[in-house]
């Protein structure tokens, strides 16, 4: 086990937690982490089933004099967005996280750290594994996939399930208890690539944007936080307009959940123009970090001699997709009306490559109101649509309707009031949580959602709070102790 880990408390958590962060888990490729959870419930004498999407799902008895309780699910996901800062050398199919503490958090090195939801993971096995947690009738289901299609919930079967009540440790703010979220859906763009010659007396460049935050394109929308893919986009109109650049290659963002941190592009122009286009290189830059001084402080917007490519966009093909790139909306559509200071309605501009004889684009949009997700999501395509791309709906997922009469809710906040003497905030959250989905195939299931406090999700910047770690266990067992009889 890590050294500083093992002086943090508690004990068997951060151990738990240790172990995870060494085993690869990528979003569908959980095979590694499924096989440890099926050993560790043979090593523990649990009962256990791995479904034929991949969920493994493990149920313990309920403790001596707590055999009349209602059953409680702990229900988290197995998989990790696997993020990392160019140059990083990490394999994300072999390489183990390292897990390093610095000061009150929990950070890793050059790659997210897998706390979402690699900590719930921790939470719940921590509490199989010990015999002095009271409890009723417990079962914990580790979905696989939720970071890039919630597919494990998918496929969740009624009957899988025999708990009524269940903890979503899947949460990132301590001190909220959450009770309900957003829908979502993803829109796809795909544009034939053609290509041209390089015009003959050409000089080459690589365009490079990076050094922003990044983060979850649900928690993080309204932040202000820069999208490499749309400043990088908003620079290349320019420089096709100013100085007739052609791209040769475009790569920018990259997971479909995450505000895109990194972008790069290679274009040629005329070497009577190169002066000129440095110049606008450097002031580019310093509007870039005027404008976003605040939220991006380590913005960096860079362009150096590159060898000259053979072939580059056909110009008719690279107006149409710098058109729709520039055009696509990005961010907050709307705010809720009725829960104040929440988002409503936002769309993530997240990726755009080129590969394949293809021109790829890929955008999230979410939604707590299932129309207006229909609606931005085809407002997005209609953009794409104009520039004559093909376009794609995934099938998306449901939002999760809130429940304020909710009894795991009454007792949840009353175990936090009493662990911590003050009242946590019950909220809506604008990302997607499995319990939308594990909802409409157990009508009825009472669910709450919450966890410690995860700063720079689904980005390289990812850390964990030390002291939030050990409130959330507090709550957890709290909650626990307190589930009613059947």
């Amino acid at each position: 086990m890590n050294d500083e880990l093992k002086q943090l408390q508690p004990n068997r958590l951060w151990y738990y937690f240790n172990e995870i962060c060494r085993i690869p888990r990528p979003s569908k490729r959980e095979e590694r982490i499924a096989d440890f959870l099926i050993q560790f419930a043979s090593n523990h004498h649990l009962s256990h089933q791995l479904d034929e999407a991949g969920n493994v799902i493990l149920r313990k008895p309920a403790t001596p004099g707590y055999e009349n309780r209602q059953g409680v699910i702990l229900q988290c996901h197995m998989d990790m967005v696997c993020e990392k800062n160019s140059g990083t050398l990490h394999d994300f199919d072999r390489d183990p996280i390292r897990p390093r503490v610095d000061g009150e958090w929990i950070k890793a090195q050059e790659t997210t750290l897998g706390a979402d939801d690699g900590i719930g993971v921790a939470a719940a096995l921590a509490i199989l594994e010990s015999n002095n947690i009271p409890h009723g009738p417990m079962e914990a289901l580790f979905t696989m996939d939720e970071e890039t299609g919630l597919t494990g919930a998918f496929a969740l079967k009624p009957g899988q399930l025999e708990g009524r009540i269940l903890l979503n440790l899947d949460s990132e703010d301590e001190g909220q208890i959450f009770i309900g979220c957003a829908g979502g859906k993803d829109t796809v763009a795909t544009f034939d690539l053609i290509t041209a010659p390089v015009t003959p007396g050409a000089v080459a460049y690589k365009v490079s944007i990076t050094g922003l935050k990044g983060g979850h394109s649900g928690d993080d929308i309204n932040k202000g936080l820069g999208n490499a893919v749309k400043l990088l986009s908003r620079f290349l109109w320019n420089a096709a307009h100013d100085f007739q650049a052609a791209i040769a290659d475009m790569d920018a963002g990259n997971l479909r959940n995450a505000i895109a941190r990194e972008g790069f592009a290679v274009i040629a122009i005329s070497s009577a123009h190169s002066i000129a286009f440095e110049k606008e290189i450097e002031d580019f830059h310093k509007n870039l970090t005027s404008e976003l001084h605040t939220t991006e402080p380590g913005l960096k917007f860079t362009a150096s001699r590159t060898d000259l490519p053979e072939q580059v966009l056909e110009s008719g093909l690279q107006l149409r997709l710098l058109n729709a790139l520039y055009a696509c909306p990005h961010g907050v559509m709307a705010m809720s009306r009725d829960i104040p200071n929440f988002v409503e309605t936002s769309t993530n501009l997240a990726s755009v490559k080129i590969r394949d004889g293809k021109i790829l684009v890929t955008t999230s949009q979410r939604s707590s109101v299932e129309s207006s997700k229909k609606d931005i999501a085809d407002m997005v395509a209609s953009v794409f649509c104009l520039a004559g791309a093909a376009t794609e709906h995934s099938s998306g997922y449901p939002g999760w309707q809130p429940n304020p009469d909710s009894e795991i809710l009454r007792i949840s906040v009353s175990a936090y009031k009493k662990l911590f003497n003050q009242d946590p905030e019950v909220l809506a959250i604008h990302a997607g949580l499995e319990c939308g989905l594990i909802g409409a195939i157990y009508p009825g299931m009472d669910m709450v959602s919450f966890g410690p406090t995860i700063k720079g999700a689904h980005s390289p910047d990812e850390r964990l709070h030390i002291g939030s770690t050990q409130k959330f266990w507090e709550l957890t067992l709290e909650i626990l102790n307190n589930i009613p009889v059947s």
